[in-house]
């Protein structure tokens, strides 16, 4: 069995590995700057989020009212935070698939008994994942289930955020230090609710023992009740029961605390977003991170009086000549007129080696660094976590830097890795334009079985 320890710092590598790739600064700077000026939509685009609503067909159907209540919201939506606090699966730390994340509730008026109506943000099954873009809809009740392709287009009760507008909303975005708890805790941030040991262990492992029974009573509030149960998720087949009263709460298995498991199904669960502790907060107080690196709503939050820039400091991908070991002596290759070429050779000794290289034979070692470049490079890596994650501008810039932008790509790693992100895209527009059903295309298949052979077969992790 692995030790907490391992399946805490796993959970940090993951969510570092997230912070690193799934939202880039171009993305958050564009986004920022279509949103301060009232343009959500634009800033939507710039985060990768589709719009699947149409604020004149939800007043035609639902009222002005409420049509006014969600332009609101999404003025003050920010499209690239939200993307910075989805949910996400190991080991990638891709987005969750298949699920729909509530985002708001609204009453309807003068219909007491009908469902909320539900904003929700939808992401895509795996096969149709390419470029990770996700989708904001409205979610009128059960009854449109029939009509709407996703596979779960109603919202989870899991992963909502709701609860829980500061992951989200500019608005509210300084609330996440008072959310998180980090004012609750120490410096080594391994405090719990409460000293009984059977649950300490839980807090080491990134549980925010320390917000269950506020979360839980915020919860039911929204349910509409002051007090009871709230099931919590550990895992797969685990669960907790959080006996919630106006004098405090009682922490308890469904086999020791006279609830049948049977029955924890039907109580309320906390969601994902209470169950564990701010990642951002976990990353900075162990070091994993810099104040720098977050987004800058979620800086000016968990590390106020920190001067925090419009976007996160990104790396400066401009690449410099390297040197080559070419038969005893220390060579030169870079940049020249857009290309990758060696700099001490001259052009006449290129194209013999070319020619000999062309009739099977041995190449010079910058020849042989230049196409290792070109097919297997050392930063395909990262270039592939760019990839899986849709920052292909990213991708396509840090390619430029090492090969230039005037590079004809040779057949090889890289190559392919560009060939199936483009050929994703196209399966994912065909799902998004209904043409696919609820399968995956046959030629998409193949792409995804090769694509998850590169790593570790995925499985889920929370949040």
């Amino acid at each position: 069995m692995r030790s907490l320890a391992a399946d805490a710092d796993s959970r940090l590598s993951l969510w570092r590995r997230v912070r690193e790739y799934a939202v880039p600064p171009s993305m958050i700077k564009v986004a920022t700057a279509r949103r301060r000026v009232g343009d959500w939509a634009g800033a939507c685009a710039a985060a990768r989020v589709d719009v699947d609503l149409d604020l004149r067909a939800v007043a035609r159907q639902h009222g002005r009212e409420l049509a006014g209540r969600l332009r609101a919201d999404l003025r003050h939506l920010a499209p690239d935070l939200l993307r910075w606090h989805m949910p996400r699966i190991a080991p990638d730390g891709l987005l969750r698939p298949g699920v729909a994340v509530s985002l708001a509730r609204y009453r309807v008026a003068d219909h007491d008994g009908a469902e909320p109506v539900h904003l929700v943000a939808r992401t895509p099954p795996a096969w149709a994942d390419a470029g990770q873009r996700f989708s904001l809809a409205l979610w009128a009740g059960s009854r449109e289930a029939s009509s709407c392709p996703h596979p779960r287009p109603g919202p989870d009760r899991r992963f909502r955020l709701d609860l829980h507008r500061h992951l989200w909303d500019a608005r509210r975005a300084d609330e996440l230090r008072s959310r998180s708890g980090a004012e609750q805790l120490p410096c080594d941030g391994a405090a719990t609710a409460r000293p009984d040991p059977r649950w300490s262990a839980l807090g080491e492992r990134g549980y925010a023992l320390h917000r269950w029974a506020d979360e839980a009573r915020l919860l039911l509030q929204a349910e509409g009740r002051t007090s009871g149960a709230v099931a919590v998720r550990l895992g797969p087949r685990r669960r907790l029961v959080l006996e919630v009263a106006p004098e405090g709460a009682d922490l308890r298995t469904p086999e020791t605390g006279g609830v049948r498991a049977g029955h924890v199904a039907a109580l309320p669960v906390l969601p994902d977003a209470a169950t564990w502790m701010a990642p951002d907060l976990e990353l900075l107080r162990r070091g994993l991170i810099e104040v720098e690196r977050l987004h800058p709503l979620v800086a000016s939050a968990l590390a106020p009086g920190h001067p925090v820039a419009d976007t996160p400091a990104a790396p400066d991908p401009a690449a410099q000549p390297r040197l080559v070991d070419c038969r005893g002596a220390w060579h030169r290759i870079g940049l020249v007129n857009g290309v990758l070429a060696p700099l001490d050779h001259d052009p006449a000794e290129i194209r013999r080696e070319e020619l000999l290289a062309a009739l099977t034979g041995t190449p010079l070692p910058c020849l042989r660094v230049i196409d290792e470049a070109h097919r297997r490079p050392e930063c395909l890596p990262d270039i592939r976590a760019r990839l899986d994650h849709g920052d292909t501008a990213g991708a396509l810039a840090t390619v430029e830097a090492l090969l230039g932008p005037d590079a004809l790509l040779r057949h090889g790693d890289l190559r392919e890795e560009l060939d199936n992100a483009a050929l994703r895209r196209i399966t994912y527009g065909l799902f998004r334009a209904g043409l696919t059903g609820h399968a995956p295309p046959p030629s998409s298949q193949e792409r995804q079985t090769k694509r998850d052979r590169r790593s570790h077969p995925r499985h889920t992790i929370a949040r």
